[in-house]
């Protein structure tokens, strides 16, 4: 299984679940050297209920999470670590299953949970 089959697969199982409403934007939380798996790197999932390109703090306000439901994957580096997830949620966008949960939302982010946002995809 390649890492983003991997990504795609963990991604379809959240979405396929009940969300809470009034999400109005998410995030994958990256955080770096995960204990778990010796993977080195984990993206987790959550639903703002506000998006503010202004604001950087956005993401902080959550009414959604994966929580321990994390996806653990090994990069060379935080950067690679970074362009990989991003490239992985640009080619889900594009096809994954249930992109249009992502895409309806105002916006779709992706960053080191101590860094900044980068915005994958607004509205």
């Amino acid at each position: 299984m390649t890492d983003y089959q991997g990504f795609e697969d963990w991604l379809n199982s959240l979405l396929s679940k009940p969300l809470p409403s009034g999400i109005s934007a998410f995030n994958f939380n990256l955080y770096e050297n995960s204990d778990e798996q010796d993977a080195g790197y984990a993206a987790q999932l959550i639903g703002a209920e506000r998006f503010d390109d202004e604001d950087p703090d956005w993401a902080c306000n959550e009414v959604y999470s994966s929580e321990e439901d994390l996806f653990f994957f090994s990069s060379p580096d935080w950067e690679n670590a970074l362009d990989m997830c991003m490239a992985w949620i640009e080619r889900y966008l594009e096809s994954g299953k249930l992109a249009g949960i992502l895409k309806a939302c105002s916006a779709v982010a992706c960053g080191f949970i101590d860094g900044d946002l980068v915005i994958v995809h607004k509205q």
